[in-house]
């Protein structure tokens, strides 16, 4: 038997990616529901050889829906995710909005699977914010031999972080650079995004972090360590679809850079991509569509006791967001909602 499994989103990039991989991977569903927005309702949707309506979100009725995998925003899941939650339905959210709610688990299964069972709180899972995913997936098995004290990363985000109008933003001024006449003022972004790098996601704290960077320290330490420490400089560049990080590990203990590379090789999630030769490395172009999280430029930091440097590359929208919230599914029915 199967689940019977509700997209909400479904019109969205993640949305999209969600119904793409729950095929892919031939999640077993019984049925398939997928919702939008009233002013999306009958706009239609492939889910492998099969093509859906989206129906209305506010009119759905939950009752009998087994698994909700939501990709929409905080405003519109703090509505509906509690209402689904109550009708029997186990809500696997992409929003920010239960991330740091110590009753609802933020899951990246390869890191922390075990602690799914925690949904019976709420009837609510979290998925983690696109950059923390592809973090912890390459911390984990490293902090398991050599417990980690310190992470410095910057980031590499693409514009498609920011939904839609991002990519948008990006292709319309791209193509105005070569004509000048038809100028593309930013309109999703704070500056000018194409050919050019932003030092800003999120909004301002008060103590100068952008909510991106409080997002990858506070989700680092939920899922994996509340003992490490995390600082990140997060920065929007003009790619379409990728993330990639500049990582900086610290560890207690001494890991030799080919041990490191060898562990990193053998863990659920990673590739390594490692020759020290032109090209021998991993971009955001090779990653899309993979499910992968590539590690690459693997090596010893000479200015401290205990360190790692390396290049961490993964499609945003599939193990940054689709692909782990189908992987919960998965875990969440082989170990809690079994049938059949």
């Amino acid at each position: 038997m199967g689940y019977n499994v509700v997209v909400v989103g479904a019109t969205g990039n993640v949305g999209h990616e969600m119904l793409n991989i729950l095929a892919e991977r031939a999640f077993p569903v019984d049925k398939i529901a997928a919702l939008a927005s009233r002013k999306s309702m009958g706009t239609e949707v492939s889910f492998g050889d099969r093509t859906l309506k989206c129906q209305d979100l506010d009119t759905f009725d939950f009752t009998g829906w087994d698994i909700a995998l939501f990709a929409i925003g905080s405003d519109a899941t703090k509505v509906h995710a509690p209402r689904a939650a109550a009708q029997g339905c186990v809500v696997i959210d992409n929003s920010s909005l239960y991330r740091y709610d110590p009753e609802v688990p933020l899951i990246v299964p390869e890191v922390n699977a075990d602690a799914v069972m925690g949904y019976k709180n709420k009837n609510i899972i979290a998925n983690p914010n696109c950059s923390t995913a592809q973090l912890v997936v390459a911390l984990k098995p490293l902090h398991d031999r050599a417990r980690i004290k310190r992470v410095v990363v910057s980031t590499y985000q693409s514009v498609s972080g920011a939904g839609k109008e991002g990519m948008d933003e990006l292709w319309d001024q791209t193509k105005s650079i070569y004509n000048p006449t038809d100028s593309k003022p930013p309109t999703k972004f704070t500056k000018q995004i194409a050919f050019n790098v932003i030092p800003h996601i999120d909004v301002f704290m008060e103590d100068g972090q952008t909510k991106e960077e409080w997002k990858m320290m506070v989700e680092t330490k939920k899922i994996l360590d509340p003992a490490i420490k995390v600082t990140a400089t997060c920065v929007r560049v003009p790619v379409f679809v990728g993330h990639s990080e500049a990582v900086n590990v610290e560890f207690h203990d001494f890991l030799d850079e080919e041990e490191a590379r060898d562990i990193l090789r053998e863990s659920p999630g990673c590739m390594v991509i490692d020759k020290r030769e032109d090209g021998g490395y991993v971009t955001p172009v090779e990653c899309v569509g993979d499910y992968a999280t590539f590690i690459s430029r693997i090596r010893q930091d000479q200015t401290i006791d205990n360190g790692i440097n390396m290049w961490i590359v993964s499609d945003n929208l599939r193990k940054g967001a689709a692909l782990n919230a189908v992987q919960i599914a998965e875990v969440l029915g082989n170990r809690a909602l079994k049938k059949g």
